[in-house]
């Protein structure tokens, strides 16, 4: 999908407490002594294994292993462990082995992996399937799923990201008309909100955007409420409330979707002059052998599109904000850039002119760098893989982590401090250092659109209103979501001065 794997990033944290309180509780309890008996059987084959298998990091905690360290501050247990054990370790978390490969050159056997050796079904779609839909994602054969991501991405082209900015920039402008001269606003939520209008307007087409209201904005959050910690270990058919919350928002948007499908064949068959959205690249595609998408695949791949596109380009626009928050004296050299290659506050932005834009290009690199948000990409080990002088073996998971890749000291120089300045830099080729979007054939196809979401919406923002910390403070990471969103994040707005 757009970028399915950031919808399910791979940490593993504790679930969530106040929706696992009851029957998942005694769930986990119950799955807890099974696997805290497969362990030891794992831990007598670890003091016996192959000397070549990665080095292994040692817990005396059956079950849960280092989740809890983990799930608290992942970047400083990764780079803890790279720093004592290297680029490639294990340790088990959830009853489940794990092995890191960090750094650019272990990096290179995750991203150039085939899926019959390096498998994301077995990882995700037990995650996936209940929000997306059946046959589609990771819930159809691998060969289906390249077929419809190559379906999905010629309709991610630079003709219809030209026609997309005028319709980012009218929902944003509509959607922040409401903050009124100055006040405080929750970003990663405006976003979000903002995010979604500004996708369907551009993808879903106007069948289905007009149809969007509270309503709908409700049942998108009730899906997207999968994306949780339970959903990620516990079984789908125990009774969460919030399971049975996802499964009737799939059911309700489907036959939304179904509806605008309806409406949109019937627009066709009128001879009205369509849109070319990524709705109509759906109607038309057909796979290899001839056959059309059924409404229930196309459904499904747009609920795809929508919320891993969502979760990407919310966080990441979050995030943006508040470095340029932190930083005014960068913020004000936006500012004046966005002056020179738009003009004032009401001119209009162009996809030439957004390319002109490179210091808000740079910030936007920049962020994705420190706060990518995806923390670790996944794959089951199906076959045994050798890397830098190690075997990995068979059930191991192998991840990749694009927030500690990012964060490397000998690869990034002041590797904790915010400097765009640093990509004017044109020798930053270590291959797989920097990997927000992925890399290789699993690269995410959605980076271009986001690249134009996130930079049209923030040149509007920034010629309307300065943004300020609230009384200093710059959110810290929230590590106890699937996604690592700001935490707490309200910013200060004020309304700028218009220029003549």
């Amino acid at each position: 999908m757009a970028s399915v794997e950031a919808a399910v990033p791979g940490a593993v944290p504790l679930p969530d407490q106040a929706d696992m309180m009851d029957s998942s509780t005694y769930a986990l309890i119950g799955t807890s002594a099974i696997f805290t008996v497969v362990l030891l059987l794992r831990h007598l084959q670890f003091t016996t294994q192959d000397k070549n298998l990665p080095p292994h990091i040692p817990s005396t905690i059956p079950f849960l292993g280092h989740a809890v360290n983990f799930g608290k501050a992942p970047l400083d247990f990764l780079k803890a462990a790279y720093e004592t054990y290297g680029p490639v370790f294990s340790f088990t978390m959830v009853g489940q082995t794990f092995t890191y490969l960090i750094g650019s050159e272990s990096s290179a056997l995750f991203f150039d992996s085939k899926n019959e050796n390096l498998n994301a079904e077995d990882v995700y779609n037990h995650l996936t399937s209940p929000i997306f839909g059946k046959g589609v994602a990771y819930d159809a054969p691998n060969h289906v799923f390249l077929e419809q991501k190559k379906l999905m991405k010629s309709g991610l082209n630079i003709s219809n990201y030209r026609r997309h900015i005028p319709l980012i920039e009218k929902e944003t402008r509509e959607y922040v008309a409401k903050w009124g001269s100055e006040g405080k606003t929750d970003m990663f939520e405006s976003l979000s909100e903002l995010i979604i209008l500004t996708a369907s307007s551009c993808l879903h087409g106007k069948e289905i955007r007009e149809a969007i209201d509270e309503r709908v904005a409700g049942l998108y959050s009730d899906l997207d409420g999968g994306f949780s910690h339970a959903a990620w270990l516990l079984p789908g058919w125990i009774p969460l409330p919030s399971f049975r919350r996802r499964d009737a928002a799939h059911i309700k948007i489907k036959q939304l979707f179904f509806k605008a499908i309806a409406k949109r064949r019937a627009n066709i068959d009128a001879g009205e002059e369509i849109e070319p959205d990524m709705l109509q690249t759906l109607i038309d595609g057909r796979y290899k052998e001839g056959r059309p998408l059924s409404d229930d695949e196309i459904s499904g791949m747009l609920i795809g599109l929508l919320l891993a596109g969502q979760h990407t380009s919310s966080t990441t626009g979050s995030w943006l904000a508040f470095f340029l928050a932190k930083y005014k004296d960068i913020q004000e050299e936006c500012y004046e850039e966005q002056l020179r290659v738009f003009g004032n506050e009401t001119s209009k932005c162009d996809y030439d002119g957004l390319k002109e834009c490179t210091l808000l290009d740079r910030c936007l690199k920049e962020s994705l760098r420190l706060r990518p948000p995806i923390m670790t990409m996944m794959r089951m080990c199906r076959n045994p893989q050798n890397v830098m002088g190690y075997t990995i073996p068979v059930g191991h998971q192998i991840c990749v982590s694009p927030t500690t890749n990012q964060q490397l000291s000998e690869v990034w120089k002041d590797c904790s401090a915010f400097n765009p300045d640093r990509f004017l830099d044109e020798s930053l080729n270590d291959k797989f250092s920097y990997v927000p979007f992925g890399a290789g054939r699993h690269r995410c196809i959605g980076e271009g659109f986001a690249y134009v979401q996130i930079k049209t919406l923030m040149s509007v923002l920034l010629r309307n209103y300065e943004f300020s910390l609230v009384d200093g403070y710059f959110p810290g990471i929230n590590y106890a979501t699937m996604l690592h969103t700001p935490l707490h994040p309200v910013i200060h707005y004020k309304k700028r001065v218009p220029i003549e």
